[in-house]
């Protein structure tokens, strides 16, 4: 590896505060590159230059639905008994998806991470109905859009495209839900948890252990102990 050695700094970040002509400076790409990014893999759609390309031109108006937000960690973005009226597309941070029972036990169906969208699959979730509530976990960025307005945005783009989308996020949706709770009422808590680590090792390192356990159907106290034992 060549380098251009000086003796007047120690170390090539100084170059970069002296204006040296040896450094390359690149612009960040605007914020709506990753909005864009983001909504080309929620679709399965490939970015193109071709404006006239279908594909291209529904992604362009669904952008242009979307603000960002930032948000701070345990910051309520839905809750229930009341509707729930947006989408939303994490570029960075995790979020929880839970019911609060009138007691206040909490049961936790599940965590969204960078990538995901988050929207009201379920018709009674967009009335008061609502049951279910949507919190940040850590400092978050999001890219929120009106739901309504997002189903109406696909739909104009050709009838048959909201069915198709809605019904693979929500089947995604179902299938991780219905398989966790098969392993609930099928395995013992320390095999969940060694599943827990081996398919969701993000989610461990940056979740409290708390919710993890809420998620995984254990109280505090066994899973603090299914930690200690699996460390040890």
């Amino acid at each position: 590896m060549n380098s251009i050695l000086r003796p007047d700094v120690s170390s090539s970040p100084c170059l970069l505060s002296e204006g040296d002509k040896d450094i390359i400076l690149q612009e960040s790409a605007p914020e709506s590159v990753a909005l864009l990014n983001g909504l080309s893999r929620v679709f399965g759609i490939r970015l193109t230059d071709h404006h006239n390309d279908p594909d291209t031109r529904l992604l362009a108006d669904l952008s242009r639905l979307f603000h960002q937000q930032r948000v701070n960690a345990e910051t309520t973005l839905e809750k229930h008994d009341t509707p729930w009226g947006n989408v939303y597309l994490i570029q960075h941070g995790i979020l929880r998806l839970f019911r609060e029972a009138p007691n206040g036990k909490i049961a936790i169906h599940h965590f969204f991470s960078e990538g995901d969208m988050v929207w009201p699959v379920f018709g009674r979730t967009r009335t008061v109905r609502n049951t279910l509530c949507l919190v940040s976990v850590t400092p978050a960025t999001v890219w929120v859009a009106d739901f309504s307005s997002f189903r109406s945005a696909i739909r104009s783009h050709g009838e048959g495209l909201w069915p198709r989308f809605a019904l693979a996020l929500t089947e995604e949706l179902a299938e991780l839900t219905s398989m966790r709770e098969f392993r609930k009422h099928t395995m013992p808590a320390r095999d969940r948890y060694q599943l827990l680590l081996e398919e969701y090792p993000e989610l461990v390192r940056r979740v409290p252990d708390h919710q993890l356990a809420s998620w995984l159907g254990v109280v505090p106290a066994t899973f603090s102990r299914l930690k200690t034992g699996n460390s040890s």
